[in-house]
């Protein structure tokens, strides 16, 4: 999976972004930027840009990871070199920002998700955070601007506001990858009728519960909190479910990334 990733990846940068100068954020963004002010290939300021990550990774989250991302950025490098050559399939920009931030975004979710990686950018984002006031988020967002910010010297702002459309296209496909469609939800209710309300999500929406012992701050009585798990398109039946039940219960629903074990096994509702 990590190496179909990989050449979804030289896919999406060599027949779309690439030929039409629209690049992407990271240690991808300014492979494109140097090759383009050098004339040599993108693989190779692919690998070796990556490469000082390679070490760090190594060290800092394990040899699975280190290996893992090696061997993709190894595919990659040699993808974007075979595909060099070939013809974009289109000319467009608009076509090429869409299209090539759909193909890139699924990719590099497909490798995150097997446990591989093809930029440093995350790993330098932790170290930093270590001794800087600011998230892993924060400190990846500022250095991918800084980078799509340099398309515009490069290659013109009009380039820079396609690149920046591109980045956001794939960075909604990469979640869309790791997490997949078909999103689930964690789902916390208190309720006084939480026994009618359980029976109910049990038996009508087909999804188990578990009752949590709880105590309320303020008026220090025992509270039962019912927890349950839920598809997004169960979403609207489980609120409409405790708004007839109890409409003044306490609701409160979250995202998860992954749910396993237990008894979450989809049932027909009625």
């Amino acid at each position: 999976m990590i190496l179909l990733g990989e050449i979804l990846v030289a896919v999406g940068l060599e027949i779309f972004l690439v030929p039409n100068q629209v690049i992407d954020g990271g240690i991808v963004g300014l492979s494109i930027i140097f090759s383009h002010l050098s004339r040599l290939p993108l693989g190779l300021f692919l690998f070796f840009l990556n490469l000082p990550f390679f070490f760090i990774g190594y060290k800092q989250i394990g040899k699975t990871f280190a290996l893992s991302t090696l061997f993709g950025v190894l595919v990659l490098s040699i993808g974007t070199f075979l595909l060099h050559p070939v013809d974009p399939l289109t000319d467009d920009p608009l076509l090429a920002t869409v299209f090539g931030g759909v193909i890139l975004g699924i990719g590099v979710g497909m490798v995150i998700r097997y446990g591989g990686s093809l930029d440093g950018t995350e790993i330098l984002a932790i170290l930093f955070n270590k001794r800087l006031p600011f998230s892993v988020g924060e400190i990846v967002m500022f250095i991918n601007v800084f980078i799509l910010g340099s398309a515009g010297f490069v290659f013109g702002w009009d380039r820079a506001m396609y690149s920046l459309i591109a980045y956001f296209i794939a960075f909604k496909m990469i979640d869309l990858t790791i997490e997949g469609f078909d999103e689930t939800k964690s789902v916390w209710i208190i309720s006084d009728k939480h026994e009618e309300i359980g029976d109910a999500l049990l038996h009508r929406l087909g999804r188990g519960v578990t009752y949590l012992k709880g105590e309320g701050a303020y008026t220090g009585e025992d509270k039962k909190v019912i927890f349950c798990v839920v598809t997004r398109l169960e979403e609207s039946k489980l609120k409409s479910i405790v708004e007839e039940m109890d409409p003044g219960a306490f609701l409160a629903i979250g995202n998860i990334h992954d749910v396993k074990g237990g008894r979450f096994k989809k049932r027909d509702i009625h």
